[in-house]
């Protein structure tokens, strides 16, 4: 036995046997029934339970839901998130918004348990200090946005996040287009099109595809701080991890987060046939895929939020409390747009002086 699974004994779901990893299948497979379990190991061996998709959508077993842990939920009245904190602490504002209409929630449905998270790792003294560089690398920012949005209001949130993995095998076909050169009567040169039939498959493994299920925090602004590194650093779900911290309870549900994995999984795959047809353009591509092997698991994943109000609006800053990587909203100042718009077109007009 590996080192790595000396450290935990896997019972096989089938016959109860001891299920050993294999690293070239990625998977736990068991040496008595031959029965392959999906998983992921963390590096010191825990286990990462991966799910059966399909299994999932028709149900979840109650002893996969809950918090293990005694939490207080309150809903906001303003964004609709759903934040999740450790029964002591009492909620006066929201930590998303700001917003002070907050009310408790009870769970008609405990929400699926995590099995996995990313434990903060960039230091919140790190964070004030980026985002103040933040504010001062935007010029078209007001001049006083520093003075505006202070940086006391960062909150450390633990977000929902749905990963889901799967196997594709496409096959494509599409009209493969040359160029070439002719002249015409008057001896100038003229671009045309050999066209051909061309065909072919790919394999591609999709790996902790990333599905935001928060409703606090905007999720372009998700977009800018991915990608978060689940792969190499996730570690097993544990209520300790958690406490003291908030934590956003997911409100788009497994079913429309499979949804939307699927739809960019299929883009992606798309993406990868285009990419594989030979010649210089292409028309008429079509594409049939089929997934299998598909996973999930619901992990909580760390970033640190500011949310500051100017003027009448309010802004989000989110800063990927793994790596560092940040990503944010700011006002524009409308005299400094006018003033780079009037300075162009001053010079465009010296440039057309100068060439009469």
């Amino acid at each position: 036995m590996s080192e790595v699974t000396a450290l935990n004994k896997f019972p096989c779901p089938a016959c109860g046997g001891e299920a050993v990893w294999n690293s070239s299948k990625h998977k736990l497979v068991c040496p008595y029934c031959g029965t392959e379990s999906a998983a992921e190991l963390s590096k010191d061996g825990s286990l990462i339970e991966e799910n059966d998709l399909t299994l999932a959508l028709r149900s979840i077993p109650d002893d996969q839901r809950g918090w293990e842990a005694a939490k207080t939920s309150v809903k906001c009245q303003s964004c609709q998130a759903i934040s999740v904190f450790d029964n002591v602490r009492v909620a006066q504002r929201c930590d998303f918004c700001g917003s002070s209409s907050m009310i408790s929630v009870d769970d008609i449905k405990a929400p699926i348990r995590p099995t996995g998270l990313l434990p903060f790792t960039v230091p919140d003294t790190t964070v004030r200090e980026q985002i103040r560089q933040w504010y001062g690398s935007h010029w078209f920012a007001p001049n006083n946005l520093k003075n505006k949005a202070l940086t006391d209001t960062l909150r450390g949130i633990y977000l929902p996040y749905w990963t889901f993995d799967a196997h594709a095998a496409a096959d494509w076909t599409a009209d493969s287009g040359t160029y070439y050169y002719t002249r015409n009567s008057k001896g100038e040169s003229q671009r045309q099109v050999r066209w051909t039939r061309a065909s072919g498959s790919l394999e591609h493994f999709f790996d902790d595809l990333l599905i935001p299920a928060s409703r606090g925090v905007h999720e372009k602004l998700l977009r800018q701080i991915e990608p978060f590194p689940t792969t190499e650093k996730l570690t097993p779900y544990d209520p300790g991890y958690i406490s003291g911290w908030v934590v956003e309870q997911y409100q788009i549900d497994l079913v429309a987060s499979a949804n939307a994995s699927r739809a960019r999984m299929n883009d992606a795959v798309r993406s990868m046939c285009s990419q594989a047809v030979p010649g210089d353009t292409q028309r008429n591509l079509q594409v049939k895929a089929e997934y299998s092997a598909q996973t999930f698991k619901h992990v909580l994943l760390p970033v640190w939020l500011l949310t500051y109000n100017y003027g009448t609006k309010s802004y989000q800053v989110t800063v990927n409390g793994s790596t560092g990587k940040i990503g944010g909203e700011y006002p524009i100042s409308w005299i400094k747009v006018m003033l780079v718009v009037i300075g162009a077109l001053i010079l465009l007009t010296l440039i057309v002086l100068a060439n009469n």
